[in-house]
């Protein structure tokens, strides 16, 4: 194009040689006419070589004042390229009404409606959670998960939580469960093991007394002690049942109003938590959770990439289908995008201003000129051509008056 232009500024040049000689030769008036439109030609041609030249660099070599513009001004360009962009393209504004316009949530739902891309995102959310589980370090997580539970547990008073489930347990009957499994427990315990207990009465029993007496007081305690569990399985109402009713709602009472107990409770937990047997299986516990997942995630027909997947076509179709669901969506991503423009504009503008004020002046004008060049000799071939019939247009006027 470089050539186009010059090539056409030499015929222009050419032309006016011969319109010249030819007028001078006597050849006619219209000489004259194409002297003059080949004259301005000239004039319009190099009036814009000069401009577009001015742009990249110094014309001829010469320091001429508001000349090789890109590589003078090159960061202050960038800087306003920066303002510019974050001016009309990173204002609140903009940014929500192109998002507004865009439709995320209906579209949004279109798409997480089809299975394929359920399966996709599915498949993806598995794999960055397989990645993120591997390269969390377990004594790290394992730490972490020890110290929070330890340090809530130690921030939090059990005793009246414990204290008012138990009173709800006892009012609903919740515990009565327990105690028939304990008298059957018992009772079968003592059906098997009748000699054990028999055993154990007399060898307490006194080395003065004759050997029948503490085997008769044997069976008899035994007989008595399987009399009264058997009772407390079979009657519902037994006394010793309302004993342990009573005592149950006493203990209630006491875990949440007495301060001894609360105390004791307090105590208790401190001990317990503190014991090295307490804080392994806390640790231990994130690694059975971890292998869990893992493997959910690998398995394709686990519960919890169908439960996934089953969740993402669900929302997929409500986003399709409902207009206050899609408004929500839309406002969330609005107001996260509106969010980091706000926060993160200068740092956004920077990236373009850091960048221009990085290049090398004369790789950024080559840079520039190859990319705009091309177009820029179009003005040169448009100032030759309109610099042409200006002056022929001028020239005609002023013989036309002039006559």
């Amino acid at each position: 194009m470089k050539a186009t232009a010059t090539g056409l500024l030499v015929f222009v040049a050419v032309v006016y040689v011969l319109a010249k000689w030819a007028q001078n030769s006597g050849f006619g008036p219209w000489t004259g006419y194409a002297a003059a439109a080949a004259e301005a030609g000239m004039v319009g041609a190099m009036a814009d070589w000069f401009a577009v030249t001015a742009l990249f660099r110094h014309p001829l070599g010469l320091p001429i004042p508001h000349t090789a513009i890109i590589p003078t001004k090159k960061d202050q360009l960038g800087a306003s390229l920066g303002e510019f962009v974050g001016e009309n393209f990173l204002s609140e504004d903009v940014v929500r009404r192109r998002l507004r316009a865009v439709n995320i949530g209906a579209r949004l739902g279109d798409w997480l409606a089809e299975p394929a891309n359920a399966d996709r995102v599915t498949a993806e959310l598995s794999t960055a959670l397989r990645g993120a589980l591997t390269v969390l370090r377990d004594s790290d997580v394992q730490a972490v998960v020890g110290e929070a539970i330890t340090r809530r547990a130690d921030a939090a008073e059990i005793a009246p939580g414990i204290g008012k489930t138990l009173d709800k347990i006892v009012a609903d009957g919740g515990h009565r469960k327990v105690v028939d499994l304990v008298c059957v427990r018992a009772h079968d315990w003592l059906v098997l093991h009748s000699d054990q207990v028999m055993d154990a009465v007399q060898g307490g029993a006194p080395g003065w007394t004759p050997r029948f007496v503490d085997k008769k007081v044997g069976e008899r305690v035994y007989k008595e002690l399987l009399r009264f569990v058997t009772e407390m399985r079979d009657m519902p109402e037994h006394p010793a049942r309302g004993a342990i009713d009573r005592f149950l709602t006493d203990f209630a009472s006491d875990l949440q109003s007495d301060t001894d107990t609360r105390m004791r409770v307090e105590r208790l937990k401190s001990e317990v938590l503190g014991r090295g047997e307490v804080q392994d299986i806390i640790a231990s516990a994130w690694s059975s959770v971890r292998q869990m997942i893992v493997a959910a995630a690998e398995d394709e027909r686990s519960e919890l990439r169908l439960r996934v997947r089953a969740a993402l076509l669900s929302l997929g179709a409500r986003l399709s289908s409902d207009a206050r669901l899609q408004n929500k969506v839309e406002g969330w991503v609005e107001d996260v995008a509106v969010h980091v423009v706000n926060t993160y504009r200068r740092e956004i503008t920077s990236l373009i201003t850091d960048t221009v004020a990085g290049w090398d002046a004369g790789q950024t004008t080559q840079k520039i000129e190859a990319h705009i060049g091309r177009d820029l000799q179009f003005i040169r071939i448009n100032g030759t051509v309109v610099g042409s019939l200006v002056g022929l247009l001028i020239y005609t006027l002023t013989h036309a008056l002039g006559a």
